[in-house]
């Protein structure tokens, strides 16, 4: 019996061990950075990475090595709930801060940070959008209508595309996309789009987004998968074919951006002794789902 227990043990550690040869390890981040929500990277190879609520209100760009090289400190704002980080086709970043886990918020916005003040240390917003969403009616609405929380966006073709994180106490995957108009002032966003993620919240909330340097990929983020579609028509995302691409690492992981039209670059949070840190993935000759 004591034999057949011992088997026991080594068959369920072995079933929780997590695989990794798909993630290729790039680096642990700076002791420093506990919480990267949001990752981007430049034609330069640095890393653009911000922290999420209870963080400072900066932005910091790092090396092939992790190494901090620099530190840009958004005047004028604060880290409520930074969640991600974007750029457009001319080199403007883009802050997400429109963390909203418990659905309360009413001062969501999106922090524009100018090409030419990325080499300061410290700047103040080119431009503020703020925004709300017409289908929420209570702050919070009740648990199990809880859908406006974002973790995930991009800039594109002159507009911001937000995909929620749901987070309704009966999860079912759905997720909704949003599009608001890069332009400052205050906007209602326009839902554009629902979709299934997959069956629980472990597996299937959205963490993050980006789209590739070619326009021709869309991927979402969770904390084991990349959810990736294309040959969508204009920003139709849902008409392109969807892919899963399971990573084989489940990690909190919080940040996607892509390196080049085929490579990802996946940061997740320091946890206790895990995570904390970058990864590189090949979105191409993926096992399917």
């Amino acid at each position: 019996m004591k034999k057949y227990y011992k088997l026991l043990l080594v068959f369920l550690v072995l079933a929780c061990h997590q695989k990794t040869e798909d993630l290729i390890e790039l680096f642990s981040f700076p002791k420093s950075l506990k919480e990267v929500s949001g990752i981007n990277s430049n034609e330069s190879g640095l890393i653009w990475a911000i922290e999420d609520s209870g963080n400072k209100n900066e932005i910091y760009a790092l090396d092939k090595n992790g190494k901090i090289q620099q530190t840009i400190r958004v005047n004028g704002v604060e880290n409520n709930d930074w969640e991600d980080i974007t750029k457009d086709k001319l080199g403007n970043l883009y802050v997400g801060d429109f963390g909203n886990n418990d659905n309360y918020r009413k001062d969501l916005a999106i922090y524009k940070i100018d090409k030419t003040a990325l080499s300061d240390s410290e700047t103040t917003p080119a431009a503020i959008i703020r925004f709300a969403y017409p289908e929420q009616k209570d702050f919070p609405p009740k648990k199990k209508n809880r859908h406006f929380d974002v973790e995930g966006f991009i800039e594109w073709k002159g507009n911001f595309y937000l995909f929620t994180k749901n987070r309704s106490s009966n999860f079912d995957g759905t997720a909704f996309i949003y599009k608001i108009p890069n332009t400052a002032g205050f906007h209602q966003a326009q839902r554009i789009g629902e979709f299934k993620t997959g069956p629980d919240f472990e597996n299937y909330a959205i963490t993050s987004a980006a789209i590739s340097p070619d326009e021709k990929k869309l991927v979402l983020l969770t904390h084991s998968k990349i959810i990736l579609f294309e040959n969508f028509k204009n920003d139709d995302f849902l008409s392109g074919k969807r892919t899963d691409l399971e990573l084989n690492h489940f990690s909190q992981k919080e940040a996607v951006c892509f390196k080049d039209n085929a490579t990802l670059y996946i940061a997740d949070e320091k946890v206790k002794k895990t995570g904390g840190k970058l990864y590189e993935f090949k979105i191409q000759n993926q096992p399917q789902n």
